[in-house]
């Protein structure tokens, strides 16, 4: 017995120019709430697609930026929903160290989906950990990447 399936529709990839656009829009929402950070967008085989510094940001937050959205990527959540996970009676407490690359489940990174698949991950740093979430979902929500 023979069966066949409806072939996988094709999705858009994440292009540079989508990164560009999340970059700007993340820049806008940090501007607006004052932080000045490093965002940093992935495609969906965690390959950097774009990243800005702010010129006063503190240099640690290129690597949280990137890290944060590696981490939204590699488990297809935003990274504030996962923080309670690797507290020490948490599911995942064994998780970061367990990786050749480090996680970082800091709020800050988000997944970005097209027609339900995931295509890549934005994340913040530089500011409160609520507020990088605040400036990654804001440009992920105007670049309708949601």
């Amino acid at each position: 017995m023979t069966t066949t399936s409806a072939p996988t529709p094709t999705v858009r990839p994440l292009t540079t120019r989508d990164a560009e656009a999340l970059i700007e829009a993340a820049v806008r929402a940090a501007d607006g709430l004052g932080v000045r950070g490093s965002v940093t967008v992935l495609d969906a085989g965690g390959h950097l697609l774009g990243f800005r510094r702010d010129d006063q940001a503190v240099p640690i937050s290129g690597e949280t930026s990137t890290r944060k959205a590696y981490t939204a990527l590699q488990l297809d959540a935003p990274t504030a929903d996962l923080v309670d996970l690797v507290r020490p009676d948490g599911l995942f407490h064994t998780l970061p160290t367990a990786l050749d690359r480090p996680l970082l489940f800091i709020a800050g990174g988000v997944p970005l989906h097209r027609d339900g698949r995931l295509i890549g991950a934005i994340g913040f740093g530089g500011g409160a950990p609520e507020q990088d979430h605040r400036i990654a979902a804001t440009a992920t929500a105007e670049a309708e990447l949601a």
